[in-house]
């Protein structure tokens, strides 16, 4: 017992007396804590203010959207075909127009922006439009009691019937006027699907380029490679080998599940390829004006269940451009970061002694995921534009972007400066790499890897 207490003592106390164990616990809740503040603090800071436009034929919600920290609303006197000719021209970010209903009161509405509705302005108008319907309910139903007054209010079936789902329909409009649905769910779900994927990646494969260089130095076998290569030319044939195996797995991937998506939806189709014809229209259509009412009725004819509406949505994706986008941020987002693990692995001599090295590098990536709550709410702002942009954050950020539709000159300007990180990152990777990849038996620091870097 006594000789494992020395043995515990001696692992505990080497350990502990690194200057590495030293710098990390005063740095490392710093960088922890800057992960989820900072966040906080970009959204809340400079979240831009959205204007809608709010044209209410039913005359039912007239000064009932307030004001909120984010969201400013004004209303419209105007008939919806003038109100949409002078939407661009407005500086408006989306318009609200909730139709005139014949019957029934009005449960459908329809959001009209040029690009992807923010999910907090959505998610405020279907609030305020539930509350209004069921203090509209429940007084009618109030009033069919209050003659008797002996008679017990049943207060569960009241509170039951006066609930009230609104219907938000959001309506891109494009630059020529052409009006096409936009499924902001489905985009938030795509989005950030593709941003983890990458993430998910990136470190699974720069990880295995990282001991698969450890691997090779610590048995000496590296030597024996180098005496026929640059040390560049093996770095980066370990890169790209790596890479193409995560490359061809997704590739396998989406034809695997194209596959099986395009096999259930011809049974469930009933093998024609045409989708089930809806049975009834739904009443709250006809409370709509002819020009806005046909693009509502497409969702409908779609199909009688969910299953005809999940179909649309996922036609509307430009699978192609989503496809494309996520080859390329992953094979240069992955090409960049993999440069760096195996700069990492060339440098140290264990496993174990990555750590001090790995959690500066892999704060952009875990940034970029604790931002991508905020980068779907507003896809269009400023902290998703910079985050978008800037090299070490931009393969996940852009990919969660693109589903809500992102300007080409952006992705252009990301795709641009991508490049000119992964050249940046390899050339430091490299200086790091063709000296540490023989160094044996010293204790690696930021200052050693500087004089590294500096060295001709």
């Amino acid at each position: 017992m006594k000789k494992i207490l020395l043995i515990i003592q001696r692992e505990y106390l080497t350990r502990v007396r690194k200057r590495s164990f030293v710098v990390m616990t005063v740095l490392g809740p710093l960088l922890m804590a800057a992960t989820i503040i900072v966040p906080i603090y970009l959204a809340t800071r400079t979240e831009e203010t959205k204007k809608v436009a709010v044209l209410d034929e039913s005359g039912i919600f007239y000064e009932k959207f307030k004001d909120s920290d984010n969201i400013r609303f004004h209303y419209l006197v105007s008939d919806l075909n003038s109100a949409k000719n002078n939407f661009r021209k407005s500086g408006d970010d989306a318009l609200l127009y909730i139709p005139k209903p014949d019957v029934n009161l009005p449960s459908n509405a329809i959001l009209y922006s040029e690009s992807s509705v923010n999910i907090n302005v959505i998610s405020y108008v279907k609030n305020v439009m539930s509350k209004q319907l069921e203090e509209m309910k429940l007084q009618a139903r109030l009033k069919e009691y209050i003659t008797d007054k002996n008679q017990a209010l049943p207060v569960d079936d009241i509170m039951r019937s006066v609930k009230t789902a609104v219907d938000i329909n959001t309506l891109k409009i494009g630059e020529d006027g052409k009006e096409s649905k936009s499924y902001t769910e489905l985009n938030m779900v795509l989005g950030m699907f593709a941003g983890m994927l990458i993430y998910f990646f990136i470190f699974l494969f720069g990880a295995q380029v990282m001991r698969g260089v450890i691997e090779e130095k610590t048995s000496r076998i590296v030597e024996v490679i180098i005496s026929s290569v640059k040390p560049f030319q093996l770095m980066m044939g370990k890169i790209i080998g790596v890479g193409l195996v995560g490359l061809t797995q997704f590739l396998l991937w989406v034809v695997l599940t194209f596959g099986i998506v395009t096999f259930v939806t011809g049974i469930m189709t009933g093998g024609d390829g045409k989708k089930p014809s809806t049975t009834q229209i739904v009443q709250q259509q006809k409370a709509l004006s002819p020009a806005s009412a046909e693009m509502i009725q497409k969702e409908t004819e779609g199909g009688s269940g969910g299953m005809g509406n999940v179909m649309e949505a996922l036609n509307s994706v430009n699978f192609p451009v989503m496809i494309g986008s996520f080859i390329f941020f992953f094979l240069v987002g992955y090409l960049m970061y993999a440069a760096l693990f195996a700069a990492i692995g060339g440098a140290v001599d264990s496993e174990s002694d990555t750590q001090q090295f790995m959690f500066p590098i892999t704060i952009p990536l875990i940034l970029s995921i604790v931002m991508a709550q905020f980068i779907i709410r507003d896809p269009n702002g400023p902290v998703s534009f910079w985050f978008s942009i800037f090299p070490l954050t931009s393969p996940v950020t852009m990919m969660i972007r693109i589903p809500f539709g992102v300007p080409y000159y952006q992705v252009a300007l990301s795709m641009v400066l991508l490049i000119l990180g992964f050249l940046g990152t390899t050339w430091l990777a490299a200086k790091i790499y063709r000296t540490g990849i023989l160094m044996y038996g010293k204790k690696v620091s930021y200052r050693e890897l500087w004089k590294w870097v500096r060295y001709r």
